[in-house]
């Protein structure tokens, strides 16, 4: 089942707008607001607009044209005795007639009119599939007179009848108008008596509670039935229905339904296409930054690999090259280098203002350059370290003011 987006705008008030199946059924329920509230609504969605029954005329004419195309050429000269606008300046909306000889209903707008509606709903990004006027969509019952007090205008509906509008300071005027048009020449052939059923908000109906209640006489009964989220709830059923004569025809008709589903899913694939852009240039972001991270590793790595391996430029496949290093140094003794240094560090406490100034290590030898008060601090250093069973021995030394340099060489003892 179908659903439709149904816009009321409104004279002096916010446009108000709500959901409802083509049964009639209200699925969300009426809501006022700027126009633009009511876009992400619009996506799946048929979208109706009502518009105030003031600003369009409804009437009908006996225009025998039969086609579509010959009504439209027929109908604004048949009818342009009852407009007081130049022809040219209006719109003629032409609806189907009810049965064979009957007239045709008719709705007459400025041009200038719908354009600006049209305007203002493009602007918030809808795009409707029909307009209707408010006083077109007032449903009709047998027996009944319908009328509709919303603001300062009053509609009245009898039957199959074209509806009457007039401003609701007319009630009483109005009614009577409608009633006399029930009357018969013939006596004793007078239709039945009448029902009123108005629709109206709470403050109209305290306005002219009183004017109506002095119709009561008038008519079988009269039942009010109040409106408190305004007369769309009354009015959308036709709306969503396609019940009414659609204004948007002619020149301003919908061009295809294939344009109309793009233009009504246009702000969800434009908000899908910025989502898509947004998680590119995401992406892209991300990539460059990591791009840059891995050039400043690079370097890092570079500079680590020319500290390691001293002469070596070429740092391409760096950890390969330091693992096959450091094997060649185990491999040739790179083992005990630890162990010397421990026992070294151990053996510097018989001299503890000695200082290492140079170690070097080739072989399983460490080599030392090493200062001290005297070569007493070197000679102790060394038997600290061969009672350690390691082989130390003293390969020279200098004095040199109030110190002693010296050179001692290391290996495990046997080795």
């Amino acid at each position: 089942m179908s659903e439709s987006l149904v816009i009321h705008l409104r004279d002096g008030a916010a446009p108000q707008w709500l959901v409802c199946n083509d049964d009639g059924q209200v699925i969300v329920n009426p809501v006022s607001g700027e126009l633009a509230q009511a876009t992400a609504m619009a996506a799946g969605r048929r979208v109706a607009v009502i518009v105030p029954a003031g600003d369009a005329l409804a009437t009908d004419s006996d225009a025998p044209a039969k086609s579509a195309a010959k009504l439209a050429q027929v109908v604004p000269f048949a009818l342009e005795e009852r407009v007081a606008d130049e022809i040219e300046d209006l719109h003629f909306a032409i609806g189907e007639r009810a049965e064979a000889g009957a007239r045709v209903p008719v709705v007459v707008v400025a041009r200038t009119r719908v354009q600006g509606w049209l305007n203002d709903l493009q602007a918030a990004g809808l795009v409707p599939t029909a307009i209707y006027s408010a006083a077109t969509l007032l449903p009709s019952m047998p027996g009944q007179m319908i009328a509709l007090l919303d603001g300062d205008s009053l509609t009245l509906r009898l039957g199959d009848a074209q509806p009457l509008v007039l401003p609701a300071l007319s009630i009483t005027d109005g009614i009577e108008m409608v009633l006399a048009t029930q009357q018969s020449a013939v006596a004793g052939l007078e239709p039945a008596p009448l029902g009123l059923l108005l629709y109206t908000g709470q403050d109209e109906w305290d306005a002219h509670q009183h004017e109506i209640d002095a119709l009561r006489d008038r008519f079988t009964g009269v039942k009010v039935q109040l409106l408190p989220s305004g007369p769309i709830t009354v009015l959308a059923p036709a709306a969503a229905a396609d019940d009414a004569v659609n204004v948007l025809q002619g020149a301003f008709a919908i061009s295809n339904p294939v344009d109309l589903r793009w233009k009504s899913w246009r702000l969800a694939a434009m908000l899908a296409g910025a989502l898509v852009l947004l998680h590119i240039g995401a992406r892209y972001f991300e990539l460059n930054r990591l791009e840059k991270s891995e050039t400043v590793l690079d370097s890092s790595i570079e500079d680590a690999f020319r500290a390691a391996m001293p002469g070596q430029n070429n740092a391409t496949n760096a950890r390969r090259r330091v693992e096959l290093r450091l094997a060649e140094v185990r491999s040739g003794g790179g083992g005990a280098l630890l162990p010397a240094l421990g026992a070294l560090a151990t053996a510097r406490n018989a001299a503890p203002k000695a200082n290492i100034e140079g170690i070097t290590f080739r072989d399983g030898i460490v080599q030392l350059r090493i200062s001290a008060p005297d070569a007493a601090s070197l000679d102790a250093i060394g038997q600290q370290l061969r009672s350690s069973n390691w082989q130390a021995d003293i390969l020279g030394g200098t004095a040199s003011g109030d110190s002693y340099r010296g050179s001692m060489q290391i290996k495990k003892a046997g080795a």
